[in-house]
């Protein structure tokens, strides 16, 4: 009997199942020599029916592994791709490469860009040429959008001594100085965040030290039980904070001078200040000037641990931190901001009032409410409270002592700035 030289030498025989993607599907016998490009040729023709006249039809197709969803390499043989008997192959059509855009799409694309793209200044001015020119005044312009935050620290400053120079016209100024100086010390007291003081004290913290490290920190927890950890071997962790005791000098000094009259109010109240000519008035305004500035350095600013370290970490020097931070009102980002650029405002600009002749400042003193508040030693902690720490102002706005008298500020620089 006859046998074919292939047919002793073939591997082993595989009955593959092909499946299309119209749903067709068959059988077909491979030895596992087979190469895929041939395993691919028998299934086209078997699918066609007949010879491929295009031979283009074998490299649009491949096939895919159903159970991996690997596509075979066609140079690779059956055996080098792991196939097994009965195992399922997809015959799928390769998708066709994007045929490329014809020039006309390409102009047309290119002049929509050009049609979209914005006008450069020379197209402006030659579309803007014959349009008349509108002189604005760009100083009006600035003076209205003035921010009431940045122009309030002007405003304190100078109804601080407005304030001052009030209470001293006072003949009970004496006792004025000492109510004070009292209410100061008792709103250090009682100032502290119960909440806040209860979680460091469950922490274990003592109570005073706990008190003392929130007074530190702005009532900050987390900034508290830092400052707690980083001082626990301090030997002056107990210590009083500085300045808390020194107030008692301030109202024997004061109590040594008698009061003079009673203040003006209303227009004239401006008038009715600077005519204090005598020496002993000038005196008087000296001491209570010096009385007013130890009040200060209880309220002093105290910057933000956290925020000092880390500027001072980037190679600031610790007086330039504490500087841009008091600028700032304690935000680190904008502090940082402050000591890489020109650094305007300085620390000494934030000590000038606004200008005492300004519509502005005239139309507060002759608001009757403000009038009144100005004569509160409460109102006069309130503004060197929000001088230093600006943090401190919705406190005093929700105050009902000087509450009323922030509002009319408030209420008369938005008038103002609209018109």
């Amino acid at each position: 009997m006859f046998v074919q030289e292939e047919k002793i030498f073939a591997g082993k025989v595989l009955k593959i199942h092909i499946c299309t993607m119209d749903g067709t599907e068959w059988l077909e016998e491979v030895t596992e020599d087979t190469t895929v490009e041939k395993l691919k040729e028998k299934c086209l023709k078997h699918y066609v029916h007949g010879s491929l006249e295009d031979p283009k039809t074998l490299t649009h197709h491949k096939l895919i592994h159903a159970a991996t969803e690997r596509v075979l390499t066609d140079t690779k043989t059956v055996a080098d791709e792991n196939l097994k008997d009965k195992e399922v192959l997809l015959l799928i059509k390769k998708r066709p490469p994007p045929t490329p855009p014809k020039m006309a799409d390409v102009s047309s694309d290119e002049k929509k860009k050009q049609d979209n793209k914005a006008p450069d200044k020379d197209a402006i001015l030659k579309a803007t040429g014959n349009l008349s020119t509108r002189h604005t005044d760009r100083t009006v312009t600035q003076h209205n959008i003035r921010d009431f935050q940045t122009e309030l620290r002007k405003i304190l400053v100078s109804l601080i001594e407005v304030a001052q120079k009030l209470l001293a016209l006072n003949p009970d100024a004496v006792e004025l100085f000492k109510k004070a100086n009292a209410m100061l010390d008792e709103d250090e007291e009682d100032r502290v965040d119960e909440t806040a003081l209860q979680q460091l004290t469950e922490m274990g913290f003592p109570e005073s030290r706990a008190i003392k490290a929130l007074r530190l920190n702005h009532m900050s927890v987390t900034q508290a039980m830092e400052w707690l950890i980083e001082h626990i071997d301090d030997p002056t962790v107990d210590a009083p904070i500085p300045g808390q005791d020194s107030s008692g000098a301030a109202g024997a000094t004061a109590a040594a001078t008698p009061g003079p009259s009673a203040p003006a109010s209303g227009p004239n109240l401006l008038r009715s200040l600077s005519s204090q000519s005598s020496t002993e008035e000038s005196i008087r305004q000296d001491e209570l000037t010096e009385i007013f500035k130890r009040i200060r350095r209880k309220r002093e600013f105290r910057p933000d641990s956290r925020a000092v370290i880390a500027l001072m970490e980037m190679g600031f020097d610790e007086k330039e931190v504490v500087d841009a931070l008091r600028v700032n009102n304690n935000q680190q980002d904008a502090a940082c901001e402050w000591l890489l650029g020109d650094r305007k405002p300085s620390p000494e600009d934030l000590d000038k009032g606004i200008d005492t002749n300004s519509p502005l400042f005239q139309a507060i003193l002759e608001n009757p409410v403000v009038q009144l508040g100005l004569t509160n030693p409460k109102t006069l902690l309130a503004f060197e409270d929000m001088l230093e720490n600006p943090l401190n102002s919705t406190q005093w706005m929700n105050d009902p002592e000087t509450g009323p008298v922030m509002l009319q500020i408030s209420r008369i620089f938005q008038t103002l700035n609209r018109t």
